[in-house]
């Protein structure tokens, strides 16, 4: 408590606060969210600590908690004492929710705190306070400590801590300091309950094990003394994250045993709190051994990092040289990604020298480094990017590393992000391709997004490699030019320079297709989920750039779904959509398409057609729930009929991830798309078997690869060919995911169009920065008339223009 001394009120001095910032007991952490939504944790709870060096009665004391009106106080009196060093844990009100208990509380009270603001007081005496300000509370001589938390929260000392939440509590650091400065003082972080035995959640009451790294770290993935307390954890500190809400140091033992599976290197967790310790330090430390999942333990997919939670240490001598990196070359890395049992890989024996996953579990924690590094997936809005410790392991054209096959993971992949502070050393803006020269090193640890992640202490230089956007050529008159582009949740809300660089896109670098399929085009008013459906403002948002970017100006057409029903972001609507041009293409309009009116195939004097235009394959089918819809449109060009049917399957969310603990990963999204595939192969049939010399395109955001179960369905026979499986494999990608150069995207032709000639024009995926995370890309080609002697003119024709640029009129 700060002491308040000469306060003057209507000319009188007031009373000065008699409580000074305390010696001894103090308030070390307050938790409200227990039993709450998504809470671990079953109970509240308030924890005392004593940073004197005697022991403290806490006899005839209470704790008292007043809401953040600080309008009245409930208490919960206490009994027995506070060691030096130790802490005294007050389990309060208990909710409904929460599967972990707290360890034995010290005190249990009834109090229901607030999960976000409110008011903790350590008093001298069990009457409830009286004091409704912070002035009048600092005035309280029985007041030996007070916290106040969120912004609201009317009693406090000096400004209020943060808010805690139903998953963080506001503790102090491990210093204990106590300022007066509540803001100062607290922050907020996972909740850590300790009881005066040192126990935490989980712990069944046994004295600490003594260990060595290598001891917690094992020869699995999940440590052998998990949920154990140890201590005589001995290491040099190689590296601090002093940022977040998983703040922490690195440790490692600089006398490592001789098992090539022990990781020699652990993680110390501290929260929200900067520790106190510095690179080169030798600590000895004791606290929980845990294992950190992303999400919940039991029925995570992903990977778990081994840590120390709860912890305490001592600083034995300062300025120690650091162990060794691990160096990585382009041969130290295993080919194979993982045993493959069905299941989880964690009970297995690690096998660092057969399989890449256990090579970095084997090297958990500890610094690794890599050297003139090629970048193979962009710097992100997240400031991380991926490098390759395999340069030669399938590598694109230009600089990526391309996935082309489930079992041909690219093992080298690593991400990277950064420990220096930004205004130190700004991290690095590089695309695809570039290099970071010299030396990249510090510490791995596995995250959810991207796997195994060095955390750079030691950042290499970015080093240009002058990749450009792509841009392809244009048709020839007698060409007819199809383009698909996931344009990224485009909406009328979006920013002009976003409509801008898409404008430019379709009319520079697409050289102005006659046909344009979108995908992701959202309602009128994007995320805003008011029951919009009209895209209209957004699609003419979207042709006025085009004009303004020098295109032609396109006309749309496009079916409004029902509201909620396509998945995507609540509230957007996605959907896709056509652009035409109509100086070189015409669209054929049937009426009766809607959200929920099947298309059809018919024959009229010997023409096959459809039923609507635009229509949608099958919009009732539970194939298609949660998920966009097909559409299909009938266009005419040069009097030939040309079915294009744009798509976007659902997504792969719910997948495992490829870097998981089970292997190998299940799919569980590839069903889905699966459907869809067999119903939008059967609509493809229903065209071949009116008119076999249809001219077919389907194009789109299949959300899967050219190996998959569902492109494998739509070429079966080949009454459908995948474009991009006709590019070198070092050429087939369109999206780049967790530095791997991926298919997603797909232009699929029937066998009647000639001529086809199939680009996929790079120009974002790559790139840091991007208007779209997906390339575009294009099909040009000559549709059948299905009459041999017309068709063989028109080749002729177009042969004739192609080397003479003259083309003569067609019969």
């Amino acid at each position: 408590m700060a002491v308040a001394s000469g306060l003057v009120v209507s000319g009188m001095t007031a009373p000065a606060a008699l409580a000074a910032p305390s010696a001894d007991a103090v308030i070390a952490e307050v938790y409200g969210g227990g039993g709450n939504s998504g809470a671990t944790l079953t109970n509240d709870f308030v924890e005392l600590a004593n940073r004197g060096a005697a022991a403290v009665s806490l006899d005839g004391f209470s704790v008292q908690y007043a809401p953040a009106s600080g309008n009245s106080w409930q208490v919960t009196p206490l009994t027995g004492s506070v060691a030096p060093g130790a802490r005294y844990l007050i389990a309060q009100a208990k909710g409904s929710g929460g599967t972990v208990a707290l360890p034995t509380p010290d005190a249990t009270g009834s109090l229901a705190l607030s999960a976000t603001a409110g008011t903790i007081a350590l008093v001298q005496g069990t009457m409830a306070l009286t004091c409704k300000t912070a002035a009048d509370c600092a005035a309280d001589s029985r007041i030996k400590d007070l916290v106040g938390f969120g912004s609201t929260a009317v009693i406090r000392e000096g400004a209020a801590a943060p808010a805690p939440s139903n998953t963080a509590s506001v503790a102090r650091g491990t210093t204990l300091a106590d300022t007066d400065d509540n803001a100062a003082d607290f922050t907020s972080g996972a909740p850590t309950p300790t009881n005066g035995k040192g126990e935490t959640p989980g712990e069944t009451g046994p004295p600490p094990v003594d260990a060595k790294i290598h001891d917690i770290q094992g020869t699995t993935r999940i440590s052998p003394l998990k949920d154990r307390k140890v201590a005589g954890v001995t290491g040099v500190v190689t590296a601090i994250r002093s940022f977040g809400s998983a703040r922490g140091f690195w440790i490692t033992d600089p006398a490592p045993d001789a098992d090539p599976r022990t990781s020699e290197g652990l993680f110390v967790f501290t929260g929200s709190t900067t520790p106190a310790v510095a690179v080169g330090d030798a600590v000895t430390a004791t606290g929980t051994v845990r294992e950190f999942y992303p999400d919940a333990p039991a029925s995570s997919p992903y990977q778990s990092l081994t840590e120390l939670t709860s912890a305490q240490w001592t600083v034995g001598s300062n300025g120690n040289a650091l162990p060794a990196p691990t160096v990585v070359t382009p041969d130290t890395v295993p080919d194979t990604v993982a045993p493959a049992p069905g299941g989880s890989i964690e009970p297995l024996p690690l096998e660092p020298a057969k399989y890449s996953l256990d090579f970095w579990e084997t090297h958990e924690s500890e610094i690794v480094s890599v050297s003139d590094a090629r970048v193979v997936g962009p710097t992100s809005s997240f400031n991380e990017l991926y490098v390759t410790t395999k340069p030669k392991q399938n590598p694109s054209v230009r600089g990526g590393a391309v996935y082309l096959d489930y079992d041909r993971l690219n093992t080298g992949v690593l991400k990277v992000a950064s420990l220096i502070p930004f205004a130190q050393q700004p991290f690095p803006k590089v695309n695809t391709g570039d290099m970071l020269t010299g030396e990249t090193s510090g510490p791995v640890e596995y995250s959810n997004f991207g796997g195994y992640t060095l955390f750079a202490t030691k950042l290499g230089a970015a080093k240009d490699n002058g990749l450009q956007r792509e841009s392809t050529r244009a048709q020839r008159s007698g060409e007819l030019s199809v383009a698909t582009y996931n344009v990224e949740n485009l909406s009328a809300l979006d920013s002009d320079e976003k409509f801008g660089e898409l404008a430019k896109a379709i009319a520079t670098n697409l050289a102005k297709p006659d046909i344009l399929n979108l995908e992701e085009i959202q309602d009128n008013n994007g995320p805003t989920n008011d029951g919009t459906v009209a895209a209209d403002q957004t699609l003419k948002k979207f042709t006025d750039a085009i004009v303004a970017a020098g295109g032609p100006r396109y006309e749309w057409r496009q079916i409004d779904p029902e509201n909620g029903k396509d998945g995507g972001q609540p509230g957007g609507n996605i959907r896709v959509g056509f652009l035409f041009n109509p100086a070189r293409v015409s669209f054929v309009d049937r009426t009766g398409g809607d959200a929920t009116t099947p298309v059809g195939v018919v024959k009229e004097r010997g023409k096959t057609h459809l039923t609507v235009s635009p229509g949608r394959v099958e919009p009732g089918n539970e194939a298609w729930e949660a998920s966009r819809k097909p559409l299909v449109g009938e266009f005419v060009f040069h009097g030939r009929t040309v079915f294009v049917i744009a798509n976007h399957f659902n997504s792969k969310g719910g997948d495992q991830p490829t870097h998981g603990r089970n292997q190998p990963p299940v799919r569980s999204s590839e069903v889905q798309r699966a459907k869809q595939a067999t119903l939008l192969r059967g609509f493809v049939d229903k065209l071949l078997a009116s008119d076999k010399n249809a001219n077919i395109v389907v194009a789109g955001d299949l959300n899967d690869y050219p190996f998959s179960p569902a492109v494998k369905t739509l070429t079966a026979g080949g009454a459908l060919k995948d474009l991009i499986a006709s590019l070198p494999e070092n050429e087939r990608y369109s999206y780049v995911f967790e530095g791997q150069s991926q298919v997603l995207d797909h232009i699929l032709a029937s066998n009647a169009p000639r001529g086809l000639d199939y680009d996929v024009v790079h120009l974002n995926a790559e790139f840091a920065k991007q208007a779209s995370d997906h390339d575009p890309q294009v099909l040009r080609f000559r549709p059948s008339a299905g009459n041999p002697v017309q068709d063989a003119f028109w080749d002729l024709a177009d042969y004739l223009e192609k080397i003479f640029g003259a083309y003569p009129p067609k019969p």
